[in-house]
């Protein structure tokens, strides 16, 4: 054998001896050392919505679990919905991580002008129509095209077809199904087999803004709609603690509220000629279209005049609303002062009960729209506060968590990320 040919073997000798001491056993795998997308792997994401919490409910009213869950988790004291600050574009917006402008879903009720067509949240051949939402992608669409299962119980949008696809596991709305059979429910699907058990879900709770719009924030009914749901978020956990599961749970809501009176109503009819106008919906923000050769301009003038509405063409709504470029929205935007309403006479003789209580919609810089965040679970920093955070940034920190890359969005995961344990953080951050 010639020396070159032997240094050739011994160097190769050497270099496979120091690779087997460097290789490290599988038995000494320890959970320090995954990479975030392995320590969540098994760790489902679940986004609760409870509708109509305003920021300071928990301190008005008392709600034990929640309370304890804020002081155990991350916490966002105030919580920042997209205009308007209404139920079906929020949430929405939660899970698209986009603003109304952008999604399409612009209010509960709606005018398309290509399809010649209104939406509304009682009309179910539209609320199932994939037509009305697929300009955004919900996370549950996000993740069943990457190979996850999707579960919603009860989610704007989830009735839907979207871009084809539908949660593997999805319920149609029914206000009557009792919270803890929504809670149950949930936690039935995260013991399916793991090919069917799903990564990400939903759950939704309406008592308390049905409590709101018919008492008013401040009202006792609202604090004890409030616990009530507080003791199916309490089964919740229990549930999951007893199945041995390490979830990270979003809690929030889609709206605050802010206290009405009929005393504080616009009848708009005694400004404008309403014969001039499609009114498309109503208060607080009253959205309506001219009609054929009708100049908004006076219109515009007249309502913008009164001492509680600033009333805008759509193409100059303030930048910070950022509502724009969608058809849906209407060519004439109204919106009343905090705690007024906007309506007709006809309206008002006829439902004057309707104009007390409590109402949304206003603008998201209110303070009595926003909203809270808690953030509950393994990926969360205890005892994190941080001041704001916006609802289309919520989107980009839950694909993040169940390792998706996400859909064109509005969001920041940036901003999000100050609610992460370190190893969770992504891994730019993280360095």
């Amino acid at each position: 054998m010639t020396a070159p040919r032997l240094q050739l073997i011994l160097s190769l000798l050497v270099v496979a001896i120091i690779g087997l001491g460097c290789e490290r056993p599988a038995d000494l795998d320890d959970a320090s050392s995954s990479s975030p997308e392995q320590a969540t792997a098994d760790e489902p994401v679940i986004l609760v919505s409870i509708d109509g919490v305003r920021h300071d409910y928990l301190e008005l009213h008392g709600a034990p679990t929640l309370e304890r869950l804020r002081d155990e988790g991350a916490y966002v004291e105030r919580f920042i919905a997209s205009f308007p600050t209404k139920t079906f574009p929020n949430h929405y917006t939660l899970v698209t991580g986009l603003h109304p402008g952008n999604h399409g879903v612009v209010s509960n009720t709606m005018y398309d002008p290509e399809f010649g067509e209104r939406f509304s949240m009682g009309n179910d051949d539209a609320v199932t129509d994939g037509k009305w939402w697929d300009d955004g992608e919900p996370i549950w669409v996000t993740a069943e095209q990457q190979g996850r299962t999707a579960a919603t119980y009860f989610w704007p949008g989830s009735e839907a077809e979207i871009d084809g696809i539908r949660p593997s596991h999805w319920v149609p709305y029914d206000g009557r199904v009792p919270g803890t059979d929504r809670v149950d429910q949930v936690l039935e699907w995260l013991e399916l087999p793991e090919a069917e058990r799903p990564s990400f879900l939903t759950l939704y709770f309406s008592k308390v803004d049905s409590r709101g719009h018919r008492y008013g924030p401040d009202s006792e009914e609202v604090g004890q709609a409030l616990r009530e749901v507080d003791g199916y978020i309490q089964r919740l956990f229990d549930g999951l603690d007893e199945r041995g599961i390490r979830a990270n749970v979003l809690i929030g809501s889609d709206h605050g509220m802010a206290p009405i009176s009929p005393d504080r109503t616009i009848l708009m009819d005694e400004h404008i000629d309403t014969d001039d106008v499609f009114i498309v919906d109503y208060t607080p923000v009253a959205m309506m279209n001219t009609r054929d050769g009708v100049d908004p301009a006076p219109i515009i003038e007249a309502l913008d005049a009164l001492d509680q509405v600033d009333a805008y063409h759509r193409d100059d709504i303030p930048a910070e609303l950022h509502f724009e470029g969608h058809r849906r929205i209407p060519e004439i935007i109204a919106i009343a002062e905090d705690t007024w309403s906007l309506s007709t006479t006809g309206y008002f003789e006829r439902n004057r009960d309707r104009l007390e209580g409590g109402a949304h919609g206003y603008p998201q810089q209110n303070d009595s729209m926003q909203s809270l965040l808690i953030a509950h679970g393994p990926a969360f920093e205890s005892g994190k506060r941080i001041d704001t955070l916006q609802f289309v940034d919520v989107y980009p920190l839950m694909t993040h968590l169940l390792d998706l890359n996400p859909a064109p969005h509005d969001g920041s995961l940036e901003a999000a990320q100050r609610l992460l344990n370190p190893e969770y953080a992504p891994a730019a951050a993280a360095r």
